[in-house]
């Protein structure tokens, strides 16, 4: 399911995301190999370095480009890959939450089929990668607190604290959203050992300290570097002012929650689909005892937190993807329930047959949810590869926010809104090299009178093209422009407003 469009350019659903992802992964290869030094195509000459998680998938992808050349099918792979990875352990974690077997290989088939994870499980972006270490983090962690200590009764230092705080320290590194699952860990120590114990021993400090520590390091140089922060602007800017005034206005709460529905929408639509939803809530209320009950609850608790405080900001469905392997592993609990409330022979043959029905059903809406997903414009595809054959190599000013578009057409520079950017501001991307603007929006730059006359000094690369592209080269400006340029502004003195028609050349 997983291999679907596998060869399509990354121009699909989200392609803002997975265009920076790709060109993170090819200026590894054709920059710099170094993994604290992801760099983005736009905002000028490089290096354009960006405060983003530590880049594991296109860092993998980037070796691979040594190898075998520049092909964006490797970072869908290396997703599928981790995707593949995170079925087996959901399977895993679900038999043993559970002591199932029935259990774990509900959990590994709901992973597998819901339409969130069957189509970003093949997109080229972190949130596969990030949502199998923390799988992996929760699941070794509480093989450390309830295998490990069983003996005698008490946290110890060896391979199963060894492996969890690694797992937990990767998925961090993969993705900050990930501290959701050191909630269920902190949970299960506390239930585990109770809290004053939990407290005093050193290995709890430890293991917070391993998982957390690389990240904050990262982060430190990384942002000192990055001329986007990306992270922290978003957070700065849109989630903490959101949560600030719902905690401050009563209107604004009650707005912020309004907001879940649409949440809860994503969720039931092209994250789990309604029927792996509906199954998650019957489970939540049937479910067979688990051996860590406090994990599943603090998992839950902490992931409807993180969605009414970022994705209610932010509403993009893949930021629920933490919330994923959870309803798996509790969907093999409500499987094992009713495993057990169903007498053998008939009742339970017809239970798996139901199950059988339930599990189609949320194949088929799920593949119908995400199909506009997988559709990309092969116009744009065209143009953007088209231009990447004929322009010269240099800067450019992208007239258009795609960073995919950019990645297609290959140029560094800038992507910019053609009805903001001034001439003020072309010409300094010009002194800074830029040699060509492309209109990628040209009704939207008619728009801007003032960017559009000025733009008539230079020489259309290709006059009638959809794209049109100005050749932004001082040198070849066209005789008679600045002539024209000082009447566009006498016009517009004259008439009092920016909104005089620009001259023709």
């Amino acid at each position: 399911m997983r291999l679907r469009g596998i060869h399509d350019p990354i121009l699909d659903h989200p392609g803002w995301r997975q265009g920076d992802t790709a060109a993170i992964a090819r200026n590894f290869a054709t920059l710099d190999l170094n993994p604290f030094h992801p760099q983005t195509d736009y905002d000028g000459p490089p290096p354009n370095y960006v405060e983003l998680e530590l880049q594991i998938v296109p860092f993998l992808a980037a070796l691979l480009y040594k190898l075998f050349g520049v092909h964006e099918v490797f970072g869908r792979l290396i997703s599928i890959a981790f995707s593949l990875g995170t079925i087996g352990v959901t399977g895993a974690f679900a038999r043993w939450m559970f002591a199932s077997r029935l259990a774990g290989v509900t959990a590994a088939i709901a992973f597998a089929i819901y339409p969130g994870t069957v189509y970003y499980g093949r997109t080229f972006m972190p949130d596969t990668t990030m949502t199998f270490f923390l799988t992996a983090a929760v699941f070794a962690a509480a093989r450390w607190i309830y295998d490990d200590s069983a003996r005698d009764d008490a946290l110890h230092f060896g391979r199963g604290f060894a492996l969890a705080a690694g797992l937990a320290a990767a998925a961090l590194l993969a993705k900050p959203v990930a501290l959701v699952g050191l909630v269920p860990i902190a949970a299960m120590l506390v239930a585990r050992f109770g809290l004053r114990a939990a407290l005093r021993a050193p290995q709890t400090y430890a293991f917070f300290a391993l998982a957390l520590a690389p990240y904050l390091v990262y982060d430190a140089y990384v942002r000192a570097i990055a001329e986007w922060h990306w992270a922290s602007g978003i957070t700065r800017l849109h989630v903490v002012p959101s949560l600030a005034r719902a905690f401050t206005s009563l209107p604004a709460f009650i707005a912020k929650l309004a907001a879940l529905r649409a949440v809860f929408r994503m969720l039931a639509t092209t994250i789990l689909g309604a029927p792996g939803l509906l199954v998650f809530v019957f489970a939540i209320v049937v479910r067979a005892p688990a051996r860590a009950p406090a994990a599943l609850w603090a998992w839950l608790a902490a992931a409807a937190i993180y969605a009414y405080v970022v994705v209610t900001v932010e509403r993009v469905d893949y930021y629920l993807y933490p919330l994923v392997p959870l309803a798996a592993i509790w969907t093999g609990g409500f499987a094992e329930a009713m495993r057990r409330f169903l007498a053998p022979g008939v009742p339970r043959r017809a239970g798996l047959g139901v199950g059988v029905v339930v599990a189609v059903l949320a194949l088929l809406t799920g593949r119908g949810a995400v199909a506009k997903y997988y559709a990309y414009n092969k116009t744009v595809y065209r143009h953007a590869k088209a231009l990447d054959a004929t322009l010269p190599r240099a800067l450019v000013v992208m007239g258009h926010y795609d960073p995919s578009v950019l990645y297609y057409i290959d140029r560094k520079g800038w992507e910019e809104d053609p009805y903001l950017w001034t001439p003020f501001d072309e010409e300094s991307a010009i002194r800074k090299g830029a040699r060509a603007f492309i209109a990628v929006e040209p009704r939207r730059l008619a728009r801007n009178v003032e960017l559009y006359a000025w733009l008539q000094r230079f020489p259309l690369q290709r006059p009638g093209a959809a794209w049109p592209v100005y050749l932004t080269d001082i040198a070849h400006e066209v005789p008679g422009a600045e002539a024209r340029w000082r009447a566009f502004r006498q016009t517009e003195r004259s008439q009092g407003t920016s909104k005089a028609a620009p001259p023709s050349p």
